[in-house]
């Protein structure tokens, strides 16, 4: 992870803890830190500053924990991580890699003919993900929909945004897919993305005032039964859109009060005979930033 990263944990008889993670030490900045909106609001016009005043508070903080000291998997009576987002919303681009250009035509019934227009348009492909209570976090289980028999996880690089769309940080995410939902008819793209156990987000939010891609690596490894069944890796640089670009469109007669996070597109797509079976495990990294691990399960 990042040196610098802001998390959210869950605290046994406390409940939801905001955190700075400092190399292997996590402080609870709770108390300066009510929330991460609280801290996206902050940051207007003086990210730079907002993430030097976090780090100060972080080394003041009473409380202070080992990355060892949190549970794999949530538990009310264990300490463990939560997603790093609250009352953000999260919205996602698609078809923003060659590769998924090729992935979406190849499931499309019709051909796909949508998928290569939008590839190319001025204005990308950016929907409605999930709410921040929504979202899953490190070691919660994301969903695969009861209805669906193709569903495979999306790897991508997640952007943090404060209210002014000012770029804070980013994180690692997991865009979950079903793909013969949207390949029946485009019009199925809202079933397809958005249901429970959907989007999962983490570790934490590495802090970095950026105006363009990071160049580091995405890499997907999906565990089945204690094997590799599918790994795959991906360079940002292969992002066919620009943030700025991206960012500009989901500000278009939008607002978000709390910030907002930005599911940036796949460039890895496992196989067309490949989906998702529950018990599956889901390592998504990103050079920086860091790991989720996420289980599988039916919805």
């Amino acid at each position: 992870m990042s040196a610098l990263s802001l998390v959210r944990f869950h605290r046994p008889g406390s409940g939801p803890r905001v955190g700075v993670r400092l190399g292997d030490a996590v402080h609870d900045v709770t108390g300066y830190v009510p929330s991460v909106g609280a801290w996206l609001r902050a940051s207007v016009g003086r990210v730079a500053d907002a993430i030097a005043d976090l780090q100060r508070a972080a080394l003041e903080a009473p409380a202070v924990f080992s990355p060892d000291d949190f549970a794999p998997m949530p538990a009310p009576e264990r300490l463990h991580w939560l997603a790093p987002v609250d009352s953000q919303e999260v919205w996602a681009a698609g078809v923003t890699y060659e590769r998924s250009r090729v992935a979406r035509q190849a499931e499309a019934i019709d051909g796909g003919d949508i998928y290569a227009r939008v590839y190319t348009a001025e204005r990308p492909e950016l929907f409605f993900k999930a709410q921040g209570w929504r979202v899953v976090g490190p070691g919660g289980m994301v969903g695969l929909r009861a209805d669906s028999r193709w569903t495979v996880p999306e790897p991508e690089l997640a952007v943090v945004l404060n209210p002014a769309l000012e770029t804070v940080g980013f994180a690692v995410g997991n865009d979950m897919s079903s793909r013969d939902i949207e390949g029946a008819n485009p019009l199925y793209l809202p079933q397809a993305k958005v249901y429970t156990g959907s989007c999962a987000l983490g570790p934490g939010i590495a802090l970095t005032p950026a105006s363009g891609w990071p160049a580091t690596t995405i890499r997907l490894t999906i565990w089945r039964e204690g094997a590799v069944a599918f790994a795959g890796e991906v360079s940002t640089g292969r992002i066919h859109r620009t943030l700025d670009d991206l960012i500009g469109y989901l500000g278009r007669s939008n607002t978000f009060p709390d910030g907002v996070v930005l599911l940036t597109g796949t460039g890895i797509v496992p196989p067309d005979d490949f989906a998702l079976r529950a018990g599956d495990e889901i390592e998504i990294s990103i050079d920086g930033i860091g790991t989720l691990r996420n289980p599988a399960g039916v919805v």
